[in-house]
C-alpha cells in the first residue's frame, strides 16, 4: 500500500454530476472519467465506499410538481440511485475492479442487502462497495445516507466530489467575488450558513467527529492527490 493519508473513505457523488453536459441521464464520457479516477485511487490500496445521488434521473422534490406524494417521490429517487450505482458497478468491473453493490431496499436479483459486517469485509478484501437506495426511508437525502454509511463502515473521512473546488461564501458559479475557504470548522459552517450538506447529514458528521472534504471531482487526478496528502478543496474539521 502507498503512503496514504486515509485508509478507508466514503466518496459521495451527486447524480447530477453524471449528466455531463446533458439535461438528464448518464453521460458515458463522464461515467468513464469518474470510474477511471476511482480505479486509480483503488490501485493505491485505499478502501472505498461510494454513495451516488439520483438527481440525474429523479429528485424527490420534483414530486410536488407532478402530483406524486412525497413518500412515493422519495422512493422513486432511491430507485434512481440504484440505476446509477448499477451503471457505476458495470463500468468499474469492465476496468477490472472488483465491486459489490448493497442496497437499503431489498432487491436481491440486483444487489446484496446492506449488511454492515459484510460491507466491511468486502472493503477489507479491497472490493469497492457501492451503497444504493439511500437510507431505505423517505425524508432522508443521499448526503445523509452517505454519512450514515461512512459512520457504519468506520470510514476515516467523507469526500464529497462536486464540480467546484471547495466551499465558498457564495456560489462561485454565479458570483466572481466568491471567497473560498481552505479549512472551516463545523461551528463556522453553522454560523456562516454555508451549504456543505443537508442539516441532518452535517449533524451526524459533527456528532461522530467525522471530517468532510469538499473537492472538485471533475478534474482528473484530484481524488488520487487527496489520498496521497495533497491539500485540495475545503476541509470541514472539528
Amino acid at each position: 500500500m502507498a503512503n496514504l493519508k486515509y485508509k478507508r473513505i466514503l466518496l459521495k457523488l451527486s447524480g447530477e454530476a453524471l449528466m455531463g453536459n446533458n439535461q438528464f441521464g448518464i453521460d458515458p464520457n463522464t461515467l468513464n472519467s469518474f470510474t477511471d479516477q476511482i480505479k486509480e485511487a483503488h490501485e493505491l490500496g485505499v478502501e472505498i465506499g461510494i454513495v451516488i445521488g439520483g438527481g440525474n434521473i429523479f429528485r424527490g422534490m420534483q414530486s410536488d410538481a407532478t402530483g406524486i406524494d412525497k413518500v412515493s417521490g422519495d422512493h422513486m429517487g432511491m430507485l434512481a440511485t440504484v440505476i446509477n450505482s448499477v451503471a457505476f458497478q458495470s463500468a468499474l468491473e469492465q476496468k477490472g475492479v472488483d465491486t459489490r453493490l448493497q442496497t437499503a431496499i431489498k432487491m436481491e436479483q440486483i444487489a446484496e442487502p446492506f449488511i454492515r459486517r459484510r460491507a466491511i469485509r468486502h472493503l477489507e478484501k479491497k472490493r469497492i462497495v457501492l451503497f444504493a437506495a439511500g437510507t431505505g426511508s423517505p425524508y432522508f437525502t443521499t448526503d445523509t445516507a452517505a454519512v450514515l454509511r461512512a459512520i457504519e463502515i468506520e470510514a476515516d473521512v467523507v469526500l464529497k466530489g462536486t464540480r467546484v473546488d471547495g466551499i465558498y461564501n457564495s456560489d462561485p458559479e454565479k458570483f466572481k467575488d466568491a471567497v473560498k475557504f481552505e479549512k472551516v470548522t463545523f461551528q463556522e459552517v453553522l454560523e456562516k450558513n454555508l451549504r456543505v450538506m443537508d442539516q441532518t447529514a452535517f449533524a451526524l458528521c459533527k456528532e461522530n467527529k467525522l471530517p468532510i472534504i469538499v473537492f472538485n471531482f471533475n478534474e482528473n487526478g484530484n481524488l488520487k492527490k487527496l489520498l496521497e496528502g495533497t491539500t485540495l478543496g475545503t476541509s470541514v474539521i472539528l
